[in-house]
């Protein structure tokens, strides 16, 4: 993701000015990073993230191809497929581990380079025929586990601010009865939330509601 932290910050901000009537407080109890949440149904403020799951179910990757293609065909589909078939009946933490690293494996481009644009959320399928950014293997990772079994409601793709880099970011979360678990193109492992100092979240997105988030006040503040 290319996209200064200043503008998603302002601009996630002015969403949520708009649409807080509707929001409600996220449970305290699985907090991302220590930050307060606040909860909304509303995903008509995030096209590129709608826009992404439009195209995803339309994209069945029938096309004949090689996997050189640039566009998503059969042979793609067929590599991913394989992949999802060998981890079907393990354990989550086997999952989340090959998932990530399968993903992880995958080149990094700059949407500009990539798209042209300045920020373009892939598909799965044009993530394995081009590969992409950081929010896209936090998309391919996210619709993977899907695929897997995993619900929606467990998993989160995150924006944030990598405060070592003072670049923005993204990754994704998934909620288990083992803590916050991360998948991270920066990571090689996947790593509990509850060890990351540096990252600073901004919002959160899921197929059911979007979360922003906000510092913790203190309880004496």
């Amino acid at each position: 993701m290319n996209i200064r932290a200043r503008v998603i910050i302002c601009g996630i901000l002015s969403v949520f000015a708009l649409t807080a009537a509707h929001a409600a407080l996220a449970g305290p109890s699985a907090d991302l990073f220590g930050t307060q949440e606040v909860r909304n149904n509303n995903l008509r403020p995030f096209p590129k993230w709608t826009g992404m799951l439009d195209r995803y179910f339309a994209d069945a990757g029938a096309k004949p191809g090689p996997c050189t293609a640039k566009v998503f065909n059969k042979c793609h589909a067929q590599r991913w497929q394989e992949m999802i078939t060998q981890l079907q009946g393990q354990d989550l933490t086997a999952q989340l581990e090959v998932v990530n690293t399968f993903m992880n494996k995958r080149r990094y481009i700059v949407d500009p380079v990539n798209w042209g644009l300045r920020d373009y959320w892939s598909t799965p399928g044009q993530f394995f025929a081009k590969y992409g950014d950081c929010e896209d293997y936090a998309i391919a990772k996210y619709l993977t586990l899907k695929r897997l079994g995993v619900p929606t409601a467990r998993m989160r793709i995150v924006v944030l601010q990598d405060l070592n880099l003072g670049v923005a970011h993204a990754i994704l979360a998934v909620y288990t009865g083992d803590g916050i678990i991360i998948l991270d193109n920066q990571i090689q492992r996947t790593v509990q939330a509850s060890v990351i100092r540096h990252y600073k979240p901004i919002f959160s997105i899921n197929e059911d509601a979007w979360w922003l988030h906000r510092p913790r006040r203190s309880k004496h503040g």
